[in-house]
């Protein structure tokens, strides 16, 4: 979860001929699967690896990750920091985990939907308390579950001669050996 502190301007009432106090308020986010269901039933499109979003959308995404009871003006209030926060939040892996990739593979770019995402969370039996976690770690999650399931793939030939002559270089790099 991140919180946001958000301060308002102080505004000048003419008709009152007085100074208002400016909003001031705290945002409490979590970017989970729970807000990108809310955003995709409004917006009808995928936000998962969408690079043409609107400020409006961004914004409404925002709104779908708030967690507390806040006064609507305050996202008007949200300052470029702020944003720039949110924006790090959403994008951080949040796990420890890093997947090494197989040679001469490219990962899927498959549309990635909040339906699927509920799909792969009922095929693995991951509990659905489980929503409500970073995305970022749910989806990691799901990945290893995924490589864990799947069988052990042999190497090719020509991957595993590979990787022997590598091993040997490192250990006759290490003990100053010729072979």
């Amino acid at each position: 979860m991140l919180t946001i502190h958000v301060v308002g301007d102080e505004l000048y009432d003419e008709d009152r001929n007085e100074f208002i106090n400016g909003f001031e308020g705290d945002l409490e986010l979590e970017h989970s699967l729970v807000a990108l269901s809310k955003w995709e039933s409004k917006w009808h499109i995928p936000y998962i690896g969408n690079e043409k979003l609107t400020e409006e959308q961004v914004l409404d995404y925002i709104k779908c990750m708030t967690l507390n009871d806040v006064d609507p003006v305050v996202y008007s209030h949200l300052s470029m920091d702020n944003v720039k926060r949110i924006r790090e939040y959403i994008e951080d892996s949040m796990t420890a985990t890093t997947f090494v990739e197989a040679e001469g593979s490219s990962p899927a770019r498959n549309v990635i939907t909040s339906e699927l995402v509920y799909y792969w969370m009922v095929a693995l039996q991951i509990p659905f308390e489980c929503q409500h976690w970073h995305l970022h770690r749910l989806l990691t999650l799901i990945r290893v579950c995924n490589v864990k399931n799947q069988p052990d793939k042999k190497m090719s030939t020509a991957a595993t001669l590979r990787q022997n002559q590598a091993l040997n270089a490192a250990r006759r790099a290490k003990y100053k050996s010729r072979g």
